[in-house]
């Protein structure tokens, strides 16, 4: 079998992270067999070394104009991106089309819609770019919550570690399960976490609250999904009353206490979905659902399917 090429892309202010951790996953192919796997090639615009967002140095191992073409071509993320050498969306714009597959991490995203690359798909990035994405590229359709997102041989993925699973999902994809569980057992990081997770919890999608008993009321939500979480229970909990509780609840936070219960009885659910054998009507009681109906609605409205779906896409394959 012959090795597949995977050109990094290197940029100054790039993040180190968003180059090793995939470049490990894809290295790690030839500790099982050396026969098959990648050939990792980094290169940056002129051949010279570059610096870190972090302050390490990186040496490539060629100029773009001298790096083969490859099977995959990944672009990392980092402040870099932010005002990318217009030479490199050049390069992009007319060698990007010769790779079998494009891969982002990150804002790496960012340098392949300003190549015009993404133009009619999907795609994510880290989470606290998705807004800009959206915003400067209406013709992208950007998923703020996705780990990573796969469209045709483009893939995207999410903030620094994203790019983990990411690459583990390729690795499965060319060379087997097998293949990538070694490669995630070596690096001692799961096998993979499936692509439309979400970024991150509830608990950090929302502020952490200022003042301690609003704080103690979200610790209190987290802890007791099944309980009674209404406005007016939370608002006796922090001893306040139901409006202005509401007020202060969405001012520190970000969100109504609404819809944070949402979201934290949504992930508690998911969680028991991919963790546990529980059935579904036990988890819709535990998570405070009530009924099944009423956490299949809630999955339907915020995922696009119902809970036996979503156990059934996304809890791991055993081993």
């Amino acid at each position: 079998m012959t090795k597949r090429t995977v050109l990094v892309v290197l940029f100054d202010d790039i993040q180190s992270l968003d180059v090793t951790g995939p470049v490990e996953v894809f290295a790690g192919a030839a500790y099982a067999e050396e026969a098959v796997g990648y050939r990792i090639h980094t290169a940056s615009l002129d051949g010279g070394p570059v610096r870190t967002s972090s302050g390490l140095t990186l040496v490539p191992d060629s100029s773009l104009a001298d790096a083969p073409v490859p099977h995959t071509l990944l672009l990392p993320g980092g402040q870099g991106t932010r005002h990318p050498d217009p030479r490199l969306i050049d390069w992009l714009r007319a060698n990007a089309p010769r790779a079998k597959r494009l891969v982002s991490v990150c804002t790496g995203a960012i340098l392949l819609a300003a190549a015009g690359l993404l133009e009619g798909r999907r795609a994510t990035t880290h989470w606290a770019y998705c807004d800009t994405l959206a915003r400067n590229y209406p013709q992208i359709d950007v998923d703020p919550d996705a780990i990573y997102v796969r469209d045709g041989h483009i893939a995207t993925s999410a903030g620094v570690t994203a790019g983990i699973d990411l690459a583990l999902a390729l690795v499965e994809e060319d060379l087997g399960r097998d293949m990538a569980l070694g490669i995630a057992r070596h690096l001692v990081v799961f096998l993979r976490r499936p692509g439309n997770q979400a970024q991150f919890s509830a608990q950090l999608a929302a502020q952490t609250a200022q003042r301690e008993p609003l704080r103690e009321v979200q610790q209190w939500i987290t802890e007791h999904p099944a309980d009674d979480l209404s406005v007016e229970s939370l608002a006796a909990r922090a001893r306040l009353s139901p409006r202005h509780f509401a007020r202060a609840f969405q001012s520190e936070t970000g969100m109504t206490p609404g819809k944070y219960v949402e979201r934290v009885r949504l992930e508690q659910a998911r969680r028991l979905l991919e963790d546990s054998t529980d059935g579904v009507e036990g988890i819709s009681r535990a998570c405070g659902y009530g009924t099944p109906e009423a956490m299949r609605r809630a999955f339907v409205k915020t995922l696009g399917a119902a809970p036996a779906e979503y156990r059934r896409r996304f809890r791991p394959t055993p081993a």
